[in-house]
């Protein structure tokens, strides 16, 4: 059985948080524990502070990879101005440099067929200007992902997604790409000129 950590436990919560608020918790801690604690009892409770400390240093390292909010617009944008086939020949690269075999698809909702050591996704891309993502385009996906006995499929848009497509996305373990996904992935890859300008 695999341990998953509760979506809303205060571990969950702090690791979502910005990295110095667990570490703030954790002084905050270890100072009440030394000034308000029996000597006998200051050590542990000064201690009792360090999984959040733990937790500090699991968020900074997660934050440190992420990129700016900056960064993240400024994806955004350079990828709304592009048309589909320079914006697929960005994700291929991406994927390919992630250690992914990529086939390109046509004709079906499955833009892109992704292979590597024990791992099959589909993914949709071509509708990533989408100001809106309804549920009947994860359902199209998730149909292709089981005709195909996929077992990830990945979803990329820069506009919202509709009330019932989240939760269905969850549901089904769709992962769902946005500007912020998209920034990370296409870390390092040079967009083109037309998409900066």
């Amino acid at each position: 059985m695999k341990f998953r950590m509760a979506k809303n436990s205060l571990f969950a919560v702090l690791l979502r948080s910005p990295w110095w608020v667990s570490l703030a918790v954790a002084a905050v801690l270890a100072l009440l524990a030394a000034a308000l604690l029996p000597a006998a009892y200051k050590a542990v409770g000064v201690v009792s502070a360090l999984p959040f400390a733990v937790i500090a240093a699991i968020a900074a390292k997660r934050q440190w990879q992420l990129p700016s909010a900056a960064r993240v617009e400024q994806t955004r944008q350079a990828l709304a101005k592009l048309g589909w086939p320079p914006f697929a020949d960005l994700l291929e690269e991406a994927f390919r440099r992630d250690g992914y075999t990529v086939k390109r698809c046509t004709g079906s909702v499955v833009d892109f067929d992704l292979e590597r050591p024990g791992r099959h996704m589909v993914v949709c891309a071509r509708r990533w200007k989408s100001a809106r993502t309804g549920l009947e385009a994860l359902r199209s996906l998730q149909a292709a992902r089981e005709v195909r006995e996929a077992q990830d499929a990945l979803y990329i848009c820069l506009g919202e997604l509709s009330e019932n497509a989240r939760p269905y996305a969850a549901q089904h373990r769709i992962t769902i790409w946005q500007a912020a996904e998209l920034a990370q992935a296409l870390r390092g890859v040079p967009l083109p000129a037309a998409a900066t300008k």
